[in-house]
């Protein structure tokens, strides 16, 4: 076996000039993998998944054959990527056309079980390769394997957890960082943790798995802790009237020199809430102070110097994977969201240095990585797109599942950080399990929002590219082409206003149908409504969410047993205006953020007279469709007029929230 990467193996078979059509039998997903499909990239070749023939001919036809036929010569030769089809259905002419491959993890990891290693994302692909060259190890069958993959991969020894600290110790690891474990080793670990019988009455099949569930557990357990801490470590024997809904140790030894590490990142970053205690001495504690919220006038100021350090510490490198910016992003909204809904302006001036920097650092990553992202398997959303897909994964897993998608035009991910914080409060038993994933570019409505609800990249919508009318036609067509009917698909928009449940009955039949797709674009209309900047919209995005719509829309789906997911199709941003480009008719879009022309000529053109535009590579995008972006925070409106806008490169416009509600725990 090769000492180098498993991507090496890979790229010694693409040779630029080689071949002008490539066609790879991949059921593994291995070309979709971030970095190699950025390699593949560099190196000259377009990746095209065949999917669905109509659509895969237009893709290829008219971004390459056509071309070819007229002797043009491209300077990229395409990749034919085959998930679930077999060769033998493809066309003649694309048989006799390309050299053909097959890669598969079996031949990479020739040792170890197939079924287990298949589960496994692709971004640890790494690690393991590694492992098995260091330790090369025998025939392995698939236990064996789940243990050497905890092991050598996530660096998790089941054997060794012996006690409630090294548990917990365990799942702060795995849930803080946000490891992507996937559900056949979380089943392997529970195995092996209830084998040890010393944590019985701990809630295993839930905590180790699902990190919504995991930070409500803690949640419950920590007032519990601060009356002990505060009763000199006696032992509290009513315990009722905490209204626990987890079973498992009552108390959890959260001041261990391995547990406090974690309690402060916690509470700063949101993963836990504050909660009041008067009786309690925080100078002879102090490790606690995040985790009380006594005195309501100091909170701010320390949660915002705790998540400046802590994002200064974080901001990704240009070679970072696109989960490390998803992270980045939540702490950052959660900075933003305090900044904005507090009156803290001595912390403006570092906060908008570190924001310049954010912005440098996200253009120049995306501008890379940003076509590595569109191709990946959809087990976890990279982009919106992915998102139905993987709601159809649920639903075919699941069968009697009914799934209902939300999308909350416009909400940024410093908006979700508001919003959440009331729908706790109007439904403290509420649990979320919380990620972000990448809007499309440009972040306009009618580009982004479709990609939600038709499953596919804008490319296949060319006609409705700057509409959002056939939007239930794209949805409906989703879902009909997995095996639904017309009658078990539903489809909502305009929502945001009035008595939700009544407005679901009238408008859905939610006992019927099996998906729904719901629209609510109070946020948006908000957004073009504002002239008070950011803080005035999460203001105002706070008195809408009091009003109850959102939380009762989720509830009432929750009740007719709907699992919910929420999303947004871009965010937004306050900027200023730089001008507007004296450009006549010829841009076909022109927003506060983007305009967008017919030909890449007329793009460049204008560009030139507009130091402060980003000419965007029409990545995924249809033909004639090319992007001048506003870069930073600057708009294509009147010098020095602000305005929250969208349609550009921001991190705060790209990188949406993506929550999934399930039901309550009674």
């Amino acid at each position: 076996m090769s000492t180098g990467s498993w991507r090496d193996i890979i790229l010694s078979e693409f040779i630029p000039n080689v071949s002008k059509l490539t066609i790879v039998n991949d059921p593994d997903d291995l070309l979709t993998e971030e970095r190699l499909s950025i390699e593949l990239k560099s190196r000259g070749f377009d990746l095209i998944d065949f999917n669905d023939p109509v659509e895969f001919r237009y893709a290829y036809e008219s971004g390459y054959r056509s071309l070819w036929d007229q002797g043009i010569q491209t300077k990229q030769g395409v990749i034919l990527r085959l998930h679930n089809s077999e060769l033998d259905d493809l066309p003649h002419d694309l048989l006799k056309a390309g050299r053909q491959l097959p890669f598969n993890l079996g031949d990479l990891f020739p040792n170890l079980s197939y079924p287990v290693i298949e589960k496994l994302d692709r971004s640890f692909l790494d690690e393991l390769f590694d492992a098995q060259t260091k330790y090369s190890p025998n025939k392995l069958g698939d236990n064996t394997t789940k243990d050497f993959i905890l092991l050598h991969v996530f660096g998790i020894a089941a054997n060794l957890i012996n006690n409630d600290v090294e548990l917990l110790r365990t799942l702060l690891r795995i849930h803080y960082n946000k490891l992507k474990i996937p559900p056949v080793l979380c089943d392997r670990l529970v195995q092996l943790l209830k084998d040890n019988n010393r944590f019985h009455d701990w809630p295993l099949d839930t905590i180790v798995s699902d990190d919504g569930a995991f930070f409500a557990f803690l949640q419950e357990r920590w007032p519990l802790f601060l009356d002990v801490l505060a009763h000199r470590n006696q032992i509290i024997k009513e315990t009722s009237a905490y209204n626990m809904k987890y079973t498992g140790p009552i108390t959890l030894p959260f001041n261990h020199e391995d547990i406090r590490v974690y309690v402060d990142n916690l509470f700063v970053e949101g993963k836990l809430t504050p909660v009041q205690k008067t009786d309690i001495c925080i100078e002879t504690n102090p490790w606690i102070i995040s985790g009380i919220s006594k005195r309501h006038d100091i909170d701010p100021k320390l949660r915002i110097n705790s998540l400046l350090e802590i994002i200064e510490k974080t901001l990704p490198y240009p070679e970072s994977r696109y989960l490390e910016w998803i992270d980045f992003a939540m702490k950052w909204a959660e900075l933003r969201a305090l900044i904005h809904t507090t009156d803290q302006r001595e912390k403006l001036e570092k906060y908008k240095q570190i924001s310049d920097l954010v912005d440098t650092n996200f253009t120049n990553w995306l501008i890379r990585h940003y076509a590595g992202l569109i191709n990946l398997p959809p087990t976890n959303p990279a982009m919106l797109h992915h998102v139905p897909r993987r709601m159809a994964r649920e639903l075919e897993s699941e069968g009697d599942m009914k799934l209902a998608l939300v999308v909350v035009d416009g909400l940024s991910l410093d908006q979700w950080v508001t919003i959440r914080k009331i729908l706790h409060e109007q439904d403290p038993g509420l649990v979320m399990r919380e990620s972000a994933t990448f809007a499309w570019i440009p972040t306009l409505t009618s580009v982004s929002r479709q990609a939600a609800f038709s499953g596919r990249p804008p490319v296949y919508y060319p006609m409705s590219i700057n509409t959002t009318n056939n939007e239930s036609n794209l949805w409906r067509q989703f879902w009909e082409e997995l095996g639904l009917s017309r009658l078990e698909i539903g489809y909502q928009r305009s929502l945001g206003d009035g008595n939700a449940s009544e407005i679901l009955d009238e408008n859905l039949n939610l006992d019927q149908s099996k998906v729904i797709g719901l629209v609510v674009d109070k946020v948006d209309k908000i957004m073009h409504g504002m002239q008070l900047g950011t803080a005035g919209m999460h203001n105002q995005i706070k008195q809408w969410c009091k009003e109850g719509f959102l939380s009762s829309l989720i509830g009432y789906l929750l009740d007719h047993g709907y699992q919910v997911w929420l999303t947004s199709d871009h965010g937004n941003i306050e900027c200023s205006g730089k001008g507007r480009p004296s450009e006549g008719a010829i841009a076909e879009t022109r927003g506060e953020r983007v305009r967008v022309y017919p030909t890449s000529e007329l793009r460049d053109s204008v560009a030139k007279t507009l130091p402060f535009a980003v000419k965007w590579d029409p990545i995924g995008l249809p033909p004639n469709y090319f992007p001048l972006l506003a870069e930073g925070s600057d708009a294509f409106v009147k010098e020095g007029e602000v305005i929250v806008g969208h349609g550009g490169i921001s991190i705060e416009e790209v990188i949406v929230p993506m929550v999934i509600f399930e039901k309550r725990i009674h």
